[in-house]
């Protein structure tokens, strides 16, 4: 094949007659010279590219610690805890878990690239060695670049437990604030009619200038709530009408409250768990104002419970 150094054509056939833009040959082509030097572009380029992200890592690391490293005052005291807290592998371990958290979405461009970009750039010089020199730097650079995205996931599987166990923590605690809110909220009732609501709408009869107990009603809309009432509490007996009592007048308007006879003295709310589902093993109770495990609960003698409500999916 021939090319032609002015319009870039390329031909198979003759060019005696020269190209079809005009240009025509003036010799015959230069002979290939009989020894070529080897390139050492591709090798170059696997080790800075292995050598880049290895330094990125490291510069990542190095930042994270040192932000978790307390300031002093002086420099006298910020250069005796920089070197107490060198030598701490915990601090160095911990650092480069945030490092690779910090690079996680880096990570995945870089990996493709390895797979296939640098290893096809290594494969070419393993195999082509009378054309490309540097295979040990080109080794090295492609393992370093294959390095450090393992690292990376095996720095980043090492944290999942702990962050399992915050988010875990963070559900709980998000519990515990529902319960505690409730609970102020149902001491509230109570000291407005004397009772704790017999189903979580009743809530609704409490002013709300803020907001908040509407929001405490969303949070707890897939939650169960039952109250219940000490039986000596409720009254067995009926009043004893005095004798001569005057029949009311219809016209008056007398509205009696259906449990006036009942006052419900305590409550439990169920929350759902870590998994958001209620009914599970991980769900969460507040009893009067306490937040409770399923393996925590206290036993409860004597009591008659109300109808609890239905949960909504």
């Amino acid at each position: 094949m021939t090319i032609c150094p002015c319009c870039g054509s390329k031909t198979n056939g003759d060019w005696s007659q020269g190209c079809a833009c005009g240009a025509r040959s003036v010799g015959e082509p230069l002979p290939r010279p009989e020894h070529e030097l080897p390139s050492y572009a591709r090798a170059l380029v696997l080790a800075v590219s292995g050598t880049l992200m290895v330094l990125t890592l490291v510069v990542q690391t190095v930042n994270a610690f040192l932000q978790k490293v307390p300031t002093s005052k002086t420099y006298t005291e910020a250069f005796a805890v920089v070197r107490v807290a060198a030598v701490d592998v915990l601090r160095w371990l911990a650092a480069a878990e945030t490092a690779a958290w910090q690079l996680k979405w880096v990570a995945i461009p870089v990996t493709l690239l390895v797979f296939f970009g640098s290893r096809k750039l290594y494969r070419s010089v393993r195999e082509s060695p009378d054309r490309f020199c540097g295979l040990r730097h080109a080794r090295l650079g492609y393992i370093a670049s294959a390095a450090v995205p393992l690292m990376i996931l095996v720095l980043i599987g090492a944290t999942v437990p702990d962050r399992l166990k915050q988010r875990n923590d963070r559900i709980d605690a998000a519990n515990k604030a529902i319960g505690y809110g409730f609970d102020r909220v149902s001491f509230q009732y109570k000291q407005e009619f004397g009772t704790y609501p017999s189903h979580k709408e009743d809530l609704k009869r409490l002013p709300d200038p803020d907001g908040s107990i509407a929001s405490l009603l969303k949070d707890i809309e897939a939650a169960e709530y039952k109250a219940s009432a000490e039986v000596a509490a409720v009254p067995t007996k009926k009043p004893q009408r005095l004798r001569g009592a005057v029949i009311r007048n219809a016209s008056l308007d007398t509205e009696e409250p259906m449990n006036e006879g009942l006052s419900f003295t305590s409550y439990e709310l169920r929350l759902p768990g870590y998994d958001k589902l209620l009914g599970t093993d991980d769900d969460r109770f507040v009893i009067d104002g306490v937040v409770y495990k399923v393996t925590e609960l206290p036993r409860r003698v004597g009591a008659t419970t109300a109808e609890p409500q239905a949960v909504k999916p």
